[in-house]
């Protein structure tokens, strides 16, 4: 199967790269900058920006299904428009190149909730995409666990710099987090799997915290110290990300999305897909340990952890 990666230099992107050259799929990737690129091993590069039609159509030629994995939250500006605009360019592009198939990385949350502008814009992706020809599948994941994820990075540099916290409300919010090695494990998964074609999936580790717990384990697992967290009513999102701003180099465009989502439960609610696959879920205490390199790991064999139950319906 020729499979395509866009967003193949980012978080989540790398990794799905590295594991798609262990299996037997030929892998094409979409990079803004080639000479950039550090090239994994045997992937062909293309060239190209979903924001300027005209330019990355080269990169869906004979491809059965492609990853998208592109989020414009950490430019400056209007995200959600980036956002809008590169899906739709890349919708009308895959249509056009008769694109059997998109697996899309989207946001965990309820519909029912008044969604952040991040859950909100990913939902808005999810719908564009749908509007082409190509079956879509969503994969919805809250906080990723790992070396690089900017919403982990943001936990963690807060655990490990302040011993004492004030924050407000939402540090009581729950939150299904998953490790960076089961996000990849579940997109190989689904691309085996046919039927999974046109699906929605939520996929999370198996431990469900607030985000005081989050922020307590991790800095007790990175600093031996439990810190004291006060949450106050008074810390509107815009002071919060102001503050999270102060504490870490999490930069603001980034930081106030996110602290905008953390109002919002993002816990599954639907393990459809936890039914279909074989996926080892992986506790939230290894996934940091895994991420600061204090209980360091070699990712698992994926193509072993990955393969579907005979028994699944």
């Amino acid at each position: 199967m020729n499979v395509l990666v866009t967003g193949a230099t980012g978080f989540v992107g790398r990794r799905l790269v590295d594991a798609l050259l262990e299996t037997a799929h030929d892998v094409t990737v979409l990079v803004r900058d080639a000479d950039a690129y550090d090239q994994p091993g045997d992937v062909t590069v293309v060239e190209g920006d979903v924001l300027e039609p005209g330019g990355f159509e080269a990169s869906l030629e004979d491809v059965d299904v492609a990853y998208y994995l592109i989020h414009a939250m950490d430019a400056s500006g209007d995200f959600a428009a980036r956002d809008r605009l590169a899906a739709r360019n890349f919708e009308r592009a895959a249509s056009d190149a008769g694109l059997e198939r998109i697996v899309y990385l989207s946001g965990l949350g309820s519909d029912a909730d008044q969604l952040s502008s991040h859950l909100a814009s990913r939902r808005e992706v999810e719908t564009i995409l749908a509007a082409g020809s190509a079956d879509v599948t969503v994969l919805r994941a809250a906080v990723i666990v790992g070396d690089g994820s900017a919403s982990f990075r943001m936990v963690r540099q807060l655990a490990t710099r302040l011993p004492v916290m004030i924050t407000p409300q939402w540090i009581e919010t729950p939150c299904q987090p998953i490790a960076i090695d089961d996000v990849v494990a579940y997109c190989l998964a689904v691309l085996e799997r046919p039927e999974t074609a046109g699906g929605t999936y939520e996929i999370g580790g198996p431990d469900v915290l607030t985000y005081r717990e989050m922020l307590i384990e991790t800095a007790e697992i990175a600093t031996g110290r439990r810190p004291l967290i006060v949450p106050v009513p008074i810390l509107s999102p815009r002071l919060s990300a102001y503050w999270v701003g102060l504490v870490t180099d999490v930069p603001k465009e980034l930081a106030y999305p996110l602290i905008g989502g953390v109002r919002n439960p993002v816990v599954v609610t639907d393990d459809r897909l936890a039914q279909l696959v074989d996926v080892e879920p992986t506790p939230f205490d290894v996934a940091v340990r895994r991420a600061l390199d204090t209980d360091h790991e070699a990712t698992p064999h994926l193509e072993t952890r990955t393969q579907p139950r005979r028994d699944a319906e």
